[in-house]
């Protein structure tokens, strides 16, 4: 029998339109007023970590319910389509008062990509409009993005630190992801220190990238690197010993118990809690894992969306199916290589079963990290 899933928060309507080969300029130095850029075709599809995550655990085989909040309009309705033609399930919030987030995505090929983004009724979603009876009962609880989502950062993140402590009183792991902040927002004038020292111990799995940790956490150490990294890319100048393992023994000390440092181009980064093994029922090589997975070169690279949260569906899948973390490790790098190679989120994604026969093969790594 499957073990259940459940992955809920943040969702979009993604426009994404194509953009052409920039000639290596960075597209928001070609961006003038008055200036016409022909682009490409527009790729629309559903966004954001529930349908990112969720979908791809889905396409693995894995038995997921997804949980967002949208509204009764067009937006919200070619969602629910999108999933549906899936086959995926759904328990969506439906307001009749309210729009459905979307998002105009920008991924010139060889950039990483920026979002106009509006926040719509994922704002509004809040630990009351979770119907606790859909997560009874499952396996393992994933919730995404927070940092984009008013009910869940306001008032010193109430209502994610409830949401979690609930949750695991049910007994389900709980894995929590979120999104890079902006310092001028709302969420980012949030003390998210403590926040995560408040919910961290709440989380048996934490996924964020480096920068969005780093941001949350040291804010002068951001401004630091920031300012030290060639074209804003904080990945691409990154020290594994000086920058990397100092900020994860930072956050392990704030209660998480499996940490999954994403790095970008560069990899991931992994480190557990040496009792791990048997507060979550997984294989003792779990206890006190160290780990720097380097990144696999992709065949072709067209978009970075969804590459993240492609590879943490991946890692879980690994949790839950009792994968050991190296191997964990191995189908996240994976799955975040394959991503890339199309426009859309899914296309490019295989199965299990492929992904580690390539793995087998010899697939070649990147070396961006310095040791």
């Amino acid at each position: 029998m499957k073990k259940k899933i459940i992955v809920a928060g943040h969702i979009s309507y993604d426009i994404t339109p194509i953009i052409y080969n920039t000639n290596g300029k960075d597209f928001g130095k070609i961006i003038k007023p008055g200036k016409l850029i022909n682009i490409g075709k527009a790729t629309v599809a559903n966004g954001g970590s529930v349908n990112n995550t969720g979908m791809a655990l889905h396409k693995f085989g894995a038995d997921v319910e997804l949980i967002a909040k949208i509204g009764n309009d067009e937006f919200g309705r070619q969602i629910m389509e999108k999933c549906k033609k899936e086959g995926a399930k759904t328990s969506f919030i439906i307001s009749d008062s309210e729009d459905t987030s979307y998002t105009i995505v920008i991924a010139p090929p060889g950039f990483d990509r920026s979002f106009l983004h509006f926040t719509g009724t994922n704002d509004t979603f809040s630990f009351s409009d979770l119907d606790m009876s859909k997560i009874e009962g499952g396996y393992l609880f994933h919730f995404g993005y927070p940092t984009l989502m008013e009910g869940f950062y306001k008032d010193n993140a109430k209502d994610l630190i409830q949401m979690y402590k609930n949750i695991k009183e049910l007994g389900l792991i709980t894995s929590l992801d979120v999104a890079a902040i902006d310092p001028n927002s709302e969420s980012g004038k949030q003390d998210w220190k403590e926040i995560l020292r408040q919910v961290l111990p709440y989380v048996d799995v934490f996924e964020p990238s480096f920068e969005e940790l780093l941001c949350m956490v040291d804010r002068d150490g951001y401004e630091r690197l920031l300012e030290r990294s060639s074209d804003n890319d904080i990945c691409a100048c990154l020290s594994l010993e000086k920058d990397i393992v100092p900020l994860a023994k930072k956050v392990m000390s704030l209660g998480a118990s499996i940490l999954l440092i994403k790095c970008g181009v560069a990899g991931m980064y992994l480190c557990t809690a040496s009792d791990i093994s048997q507060k979550l029922n997984l294989d003792s090589s779990w206890n006190g894992f160290e780990h720097f997975q380097k990144s696999f070169k992709p065949d072709i690279i067209k978009s970075a969306i969804g590459a993240g949260d492609t590879a943490i569906a991946a890692f879980l899948y690994g949790i839950t199916n009792n994968y050991s973390p190296k191997k964990a490790m191995e189908i996240a790098a994976a799955t975040g290589a394959m991503c890339i190679t199309e426009y859309d989120t899914f296309s490019g994604l295989l199965s299990i079963d492929k992904l580690e026969e390539k793995i087998k093969n010899n697939w070649e790594t990147q070396d961006f990290i310095c040791e």
